[in-house]
Formats: C-alpha cells, structure tokens, sequence
C-alpha cells in the first residue's frame, strides 16, 4: 500500500511585498520520490490554484510545469525511483503571481546546463521525452536552481499573472 501525501498544517496565507500583500493560498507537503505519487502532486498544486484563480487555464499549464519538475527529481535526483528519499514542496498562489520551491535530497541536478532542445529535430526523430525543462521553461516566467552540497536540491519557479 501507498502512504498518503503527508500535508503539513497550514501557515497563515501568504503575502507578496509585490503585490500589494494580497492574500492567497499556500500548501505545504511531501511525497516519496517516486512516480507512483505525481497524481498527488497534481491534484494539491491544482487546488491550490483554483482557490485562488478559480478554474482557469493558468491552473493546467502549472500543474504541468510542476508536474515536469517533480518528475525531473524523481529520475534525475532520485535515479527513477530506485533511490529511497522525499520531495518536498512549497506553493504559494497570490492574485498576481504562482510560487513553488521543490527541494529533494537526491543527486545534484542543475536544469540550467540543459541547453533548449531542437524542437523540429525532436520531433523528426520520434522522441516522446526529454522536452520537461524546455516545458519549464516556456511556462515559467522565473526558475532559480540552487543546491546546497550534502544537503539538498532547491527548484523555485514562478509565474507573474497579468
């Protein structure tokens, strides 16, 4: 059996010096870095968007972007999930802007040294993966990496609403 997404309690709702301190929603939670568990992840990150920008596009383009990240740390930091470790995930909606910082254990991966595919030649070939960070990158409008040797990885990635 699953364990369950095990949610942290909730801070009080954020506030973004940027806008106003309009409040939002935040979620705070973990899963085990493994791929059986990204429907969780989808589902929270979806929620927590929709409670504040109600049922919009904005929420299925970032619940994709998210989507493609966490699965980045699962096979990337955590050899797809046949190294043992946790996710842990952070996301903040405001009226004018999306948050979340992703952070893992797992193996250093830096999503800044992979360089934009050749999305023609991608396509030519056949391929069906390797297009997430490209994805990441079209959808978010910041995406800051940072790692903190023998600690952790760190992912925030942002969208401004206009």
């Amino acid at each position: 059996t699953r364990p369950p997404v095990k949610p942290t309690p909730p801070p009080p709702p954020p506030t973004f010096p940027d806008s106003g301190d309009t409040p939002g929603c935040r979620r705070e939670f973990k899963i085990r870095g493994d791929t059986r568990y990204i429907r969780e992840v989808r589902e929270a990150v979806g929620e927590a968007i929709r409670a504040v920008k109600g049922d919009t596009v904005d929420a299925n383009i970032l619940v994709l972007a998210v989507d493609e990240a966490v699965t980045n740390v699962i096979e990337h930091a955590y050899d797809h999930g046949r190294m043992e470790g946790w996710i842990h995930l952070q996301v903040a909606v405001g009226l004018d802007r999306f948050e979340v910082v992703i952070r893992d254990t797992g193996k250093k991966f830096d999503p800044a040294a992979i360089p934009d595919p050749n999305i023609a030649e991608h396509l030519r070939k056949g391929r069906r993966r390797g297009l997430g960070i490209y994805l990441m990158r079209q959808i978010m409008d910041e995406i800051i990496y940072n790692f903190r040797d023998g600690l952790q990885n760190e992912l925030t990635m942002i969208k401004y609403f206009a």
